[in-house]
């Protein structure tokens, strides 16, 4: 069944444009709270992150919630990835993030969790879009839900986060974090000053409007500077919602998360603590097959989004896996990705074998990239066209073992995504050229006929 509101990470848009609304977001509580309560008396936790709308949808959650007969626990400004862990360990029903991660503050969304922190199954989904049809009431006033705020929300965050080193230490360590005036901002330095790194914070002043703006781990620029003028060790950039990571070495380079996710799968390995392989997406650099490969360790590819990467964790058992993006899963320590979490595993490898980031770094030899956009004028299947195949059956033969060819139409916008990965930069740059422009002709003519 298509999911009508439901997206590949909750609902999300610019805030007063449908569904992105109060009334929307008020129904959505409580449907959301009717299908949950059908199993009984439940409580959901609410958290949010730093933009300045978060109030309003607040509001209207816990007044739907609270119409449904749901009990509510609100937290206020956290991580995404905090709520995945306090739901589980106040067993409520689910948790609700209000948040647009590393989007700009005009827009918002909305995020669930089930009661184990993972995103909901697709039938639960399916059930809260069919309760949405239904006309709302409101349950005896003597079964209303009621409301708490939870104070000590940051404090529990803080200390799991702190628990994933393993007992290690920071200490020696001069760190620059970037908090992209998102969720993040009271809990994430504490994490790294409590584990004894010398943390010298940016960004981390949020007014409801500064969220993700020329900040983060969308936009790295700003840290690269101040991790060089600072002479600092590396600096961490997180999103708005503190589920993605970037990092930066001491050289000022950026360290994205197809390097993380290697540098993490590269200790775990080396510990014997990787338990069966790592799952990347159809996105991940091509240097990261590789090095997997090397090393022995087994790599699927999933369609992009954190999704679908957890889908296959789930479904082979395995603890690794993320997004180029910077958006890490460890599952051996949390249930979904987690910002401040994957960096503490990067350190922790940095800790432990006595190298910089940039010399762990270079166990993977990332691949050029190029990527073109064309666009389509209606929706096609354009991997399947016989002229498109073989421009993609040429351009593999060129390459060889030595890159790879991606077509991936996009599922926001009316173009088709042509990638090729290759060791040699100019040549790669070359053959994306072609191969766009023989997709543009095969969609041509197949427009006119």
């Amino acid at each position: 069944m298509t999911r009508r509101y439901f997206g590949t990470d909750g609902i999300r848009g610019k805030v007063g444009q449908f569904p992105v609304t109060p009334d929307f977001v008020l129904k959505l509580g409580w449907a959301a709270g009717k299908v949950f309560a059908r199993e009984g008396r439940t409580k959901i936790l609410i958290g949010k992150d730093t933009r300045i709308s978060g109030y309003m949808f607040e509001s209207a959650l816990e007044a739907g919630l609270s119409a449904a007969g749901v009990d509510v626990l609100l937290t206020g400004p956290m991580p995404t990835p905090a709520i995945a862990y306090l739901t589980r360990t106040f067993r409520a029903s689910a948790g609700i993030v209000i948040s647009a991660s590393h989007n700009p503050h005009y827009d918002n969304g909305i995020k669930f969790f089930s009661a184990e922190g993972t995103k909901l199954p697709d039938d639960v989904e399916q059930a809260i879009e069919a309760q949405m049809d239904l006309a709302m009431t409101t349950v005896d006033p003597e079964l209303l839900g009621k409301a708490r705020r939870i104070d000590d929300a940051p404090g529990r965050y803080i200390e799991f986060c702190k628990a994933t080193l393993g007992g290690r230490g920071l200490q020696g360590l001069k760190i620059v974090l970037d908090c992209a005036n998102g969720a993040t901002y009271h809990v994430s330095p504490k994490v790294f000053s409590e584990l004894g790194a010398d943390v010298h914070e940016i960004a981390s002043s949020p007014d409801g409007l500064n969220i993700n703006d020329e900040c983060g781990a969308t936009a790295t620029a700003k840290l690269q500077k101040v991790v060089v003028a600072d002479q600092a060790d590396l600096g961490i950039a997180l999103d708005g919602d503190g589920d993605r990571v970037i990092m930066v070495d001491h050289k000022g380079e950026e360290v994205d998360g197809d390097e993380l996710l290697y540098i993490i799968a590269s200790h775990l390995r080396q510990n014997g603590n990787l338990e069966g392989g790592v799952v990347g997406t159809l996105m991940s650099n091509f240097g990261l097959e590789q090095a997997l490969e090397r090393d022995g360790v087994p790599f699927v590819r999933a369609k992009v989004g954190d999704r679908y990467v957890m889908e296959q964790l789930a479904a082979r058992d395995w603890l690794l896996g993320g997004e180029s993006s910077g958006h890490l899963v460890c599952r051996d320590v949390t249930s979904t990705g987690d910002g401040t979490v994957a960096a503490l595993q990067v350190l922790a490898a940095m800790i432990e074998t006595g190298k910089s980031l940039n010399e762990l770094k270079l166990g993977m030899n990332k691949m050029p990239q190029t990527m073109i956009n064309v666009r389509m004028a209606e929706k096609v299947d354009v991997a399947a066209m016989p002229e498109v195949q073989d421009a993609v059956a040429t351009t593999e033969a060129v390459l060889g073992s030595r890159g790879r060819v991606l077509l991936r139409p996009s599922g926001t916008e009316p173009v088709v995504r042509v990638m090729i990965e290759g060791e040699d930069a100019a040549e790669v740059k070359q053959l994306c050229t072609q191969l766009a422009a023989d997709v543009e002709k095969a969609l041509q003519v197949l427009e006119k006929a």
